[in-house]
C-alpha cells in the first residue's frame, strides 16, 4: 500500500506516492529522475548515495522515502550554481581528484559540508570525515589535497 510523502528537494516542493520499501536514493533516482546521486552498495557503507537531508550529510540508500517525509533534501544536482561547490569541483579536477567519477558526487557533498562545518579541518580530520565514502580509483590523494586546498584558499581570502 503505497504512502503519500512531501519533500522539498533542492527546493522544490515534491508530493508523491511511493511503497513503504522505497529507499530516497531510489524514489531520487528513478521517481524523480535526479541521477546525480549514485547508488554503489546500497548498504550505507561506500557514500556514493549521498545527499543532505535538513542540513546534514545523510546515505540516501539506507533511508526509506516514507521516512523522509517533511524533510528538506539537497542532491548533486543542487549544488550548480553554489559557489563552495564550483571551487571543490575545480580543485577535484586540478588535483586529481576524480577517476571514473561514480563517487565523485557523495565525495563532492561531503567535501562541502567539511568545508562549511570544519574551517579549521587537518588532513588526518579530512580524512576521517571522509571515511564513510569510500573511492575504488584514487587512494584519496588527490580527493583529500582538493580539500585542503580549498579550505586554504578560503582561509587565505578571509584574512585579507
Amino acid at each position: 500500500m503505497k504512502k503519500t510523502v512531501n519533500l522539498t528537494i533542492n527546493g522544490r516542493s515534491v508530493t508523491a506516492e511511493v511503497e513503504p520499501r522505497t529507499h530516497l536514493a531510489d524514489f531520487l533516482r528513478d521517481d524523480q529522475r535526479l541521477t546525480g546521486t549514485h547508488l554503489g552498495c546500497e548498504h550505507g557503507v561506500c557514500g556514493a548515495c549521498t545527499v543532505i537531508m535538513d542540513g546534514e550529510p545523510v546515505r540516501s540508500c539506507i533511508n526509506f522515502a516514507v521516512a523522509c517525509d517533511g524533510t528538506d533534501v539537497r542532491t548533486i544536482e543542487d549544488f550548480d550554481d553554489d559557489e563552495l561547490m564550483a571551487h571543490l569541483r575545480q580543485a577535484f579536477t586540478e588535483e586529481h581528484g576524480l577517476q571514473c567519477g561514480y563517487c565523485t558526487p557523495g565525495m563532492l557533498i561531503m567535501a562541502r559540508d567539511i568545508i562549511a562545518r570544519l574551517p579549521d579541518a587537518d588532513e588526518s580530520r579530512i580524512r576521517l570525515e571522509l571515511s564513510g565514502n569510500l573511492c575504488r580509483c584514487t587512494g584519496y590523494v588527490g580527493i583529500v589535497r582538493a580539500i585542503r586546498r580549498v579550505l586554504a584558499e578560503r582561509k587565505e581570502v578571509a584574512s585579507v
